[in-house]
């Protein structure tokens, strides 16, 4: 026989369930105590242990709900043997040691975008730089430190895209070179650099890649930089006439991959 409805409130059964965890665990009992014998293992999905502990407190109080009228006998019988049926199921459950798959936890969808106005401007040649950003747009489980605005830090442990667009410039006649990097919670990544030559004074261009990273969670992510002559640089430019203005680093960061 098949158990569709209790014919229990809720009111009912937090009589013999103290517990709104028990309360629910036995509720999705009866719904699928005829597909425990008739599935493997792997697709019984409820709480073993809160089952269990409410079935074990059922015999007795069935009877008594249905001599005070709360039940129909007949009802209370179906139910008595229902409980008797996932008893037995949970228990050979128990017996056979199930590892019963846990919740599927939810990971939140990251999201940052981050950019900065200001000229990127190495002190020394050949120094490691990170670049900072003084504009925050959109910080959901991915925020920027109020402190070292160059660290981008993670709520959640998972693969991040790393996506940033630099307007690099050089102010000398000669070619100048700009290596660009990450860094990981102060550990340069391993085989992640770029070199970029700018030819001439006033050579701009716009350097664009990704990186996708694992992140445990509270790392923090750095873009880093070094230059082999302080004449390049990443560049900010004002807004001019129809055209808008022009960040020196825009950095977007998703974990939606």
């Amino acid at each position: 026989m098949t158990i569709r409805r209790l014919g229990l409130t809720r009111d009912q059964l937090a009589k013999f369930l103290v517990e709104h965890e028990q309360i629910r665990q036995f509720e999705l009992l009866f719904s699928t105590v005829d597909e425990i014998q008739t599935t493997g293992l792997d697709a019984v999905t409820l709480d073993a242990g809160a089952a269990l502990a409410g079935v074990n407190k059922l015999a007795g109080v069935v009877a008594q709900l249905a001599q005070d009228g709360a039940i129909e006998a007949s009802n209370a019988l179906a139910i008595a043997q229902a409980a008797e049926r996932a008893l037995n199921a949970v228990s050979e459950l128990a017996m056979v040691g199930a590892t019963l798959p846990p919740t599927p936890t939810l990971k939140r969808k990251g999201l940052g975008t981050f950019s900065s106005n200001v000229d990127q401007v190495a002190l020394l040649p050949n120094v490691a730089y990170p670049v900072t950003f003084d504009t925050v747009d959109v910080e959901r489980g991915v925020w920027r430190d109020s402190v070292n605005t160059s660290r981008i830090y993670v709520a959640d442990g998972a693969f991040y895209n790393f996506q940033f667009s630099a307007q690099l410039d050089n102010t000398t006649p000669n070619a100048r070179i700009m290596w660009i990097w990450p860094r990981i919670s102060g550990v340069d990544v391993p085989d992640s650099a770029s070199q970029v030559r700018i030819q001439g004074n006033d050579a701009e261009l716009a350097a664009a890649w990704n990186w996708v990273l694992e992140l445990k969670p509270g790392d923090y992510f750095e873009l880093m930089y070094a230059v082999d002559n302080v004449s390049v640089r990443m560049q900010h430019f004002p807004a001019a006439g129809v055209v808008p203005e022009i960040p020196s680093v825009i950095l977007t960061v998703t974990n939606d991959i």
